[in-house]
């Protein structure tokens, strides 16, 4: 049996330990030693970013905000369905998962980061769509946390509130659209989209291509006007 590697180890704001682990050629990320990310279970990931790349597509000099690197496979959905002429920024917070990134997972997605399109941006998503100009962005894709109720960082929680969600609003183009991914259904979550003026779509995920049940939830939210 081939072992299992812990290959880093991290603090989250909130203390918690936070680790990357390689086995038989794949990888995952821990929370207190629960796995929250696996580079074979990524379907939902994937469909993430592609639910803004046909209208990034459309868009030329379009502008995509994506929350949360991870294993880098939002990003790469983005990357390969949106074209040329796109600018992707993304928030992480912690530079421990970027330069993992680089390092232990430059075979995986770790180049993506040289792209020229990519633009790492290194801080809070909140601080980030918090600051941005007005009508910044054209897509905006979260996928930060564990969905509405934060689990790896506390503060996480509010841009899931309507202040945030106001504060996503502000920030997207008219006819701009964020995707946000959640570990379950959130029927309050979707209807503070709703009265925030977004038209709201559910969206199941699965974890992986042939799962038997969808497992995941992404929100997608349009800004209609």
């Amino acid at each position: 049996m081939k072992p299992n590697i812990k290959l880093a180890e991290t603090k989250t704001p909130d203390g918690h330990r936070f680790s990357l682990h390689s086995h038989d050629g794949s990888f995952c990320i821990r929370l207190n030693g629960r796995e929250v990310m696996h580079s074979s279970v990524t379907s939902s990931e994937t469909l993430l970013g592609d639910l803004a790349c046909g209208l990034l597509a459309r868009r030329p000099g379009s502008r995509c905000l994506i929350g949360g690197l991870g294993l880098g496979f939002t990003l790469k959905s983005v990357l390969e369905k949106s074209g040329p002429n796109v600018d992707v920024y993304v928030a992480e917070l912690m530079p421990e998962v970027v330069e993992w990134n680089r390092t232990f997972l430059a075979g995986l997605n770790g180049a993506l980061l040289d792209d020229p399109r990519t633009h790492i941006l290194n801080g809070d998503v909140w601080n980030i769509i918090a600051r941005a100009p007005l009508a910044s962005y054209d897509a905006i894709l979260l996928d930060i946390d564990n969905g509405p109720a934060g689990m790896v960082q506390k503060e996480n929680s509010r841009i899931y509130g309507h202040k945030g969600i106001m504060k996503i609003a502000a920030a997207l183009k008219t006819g701009g659209r964020a995707a946000i991914w959640s570990s379950y259904a959130d029927r309050p979550f979707q209807e503070r989209l709703t009265n925030a003026g977004f038209e709201v779509e559910v969206v199941p995920a699965k974890a992986y291509p042939n799962a038997k049940r969808f497992a995941y939830t992404i929100y997608v939210a349009d800004k209609v006007d």
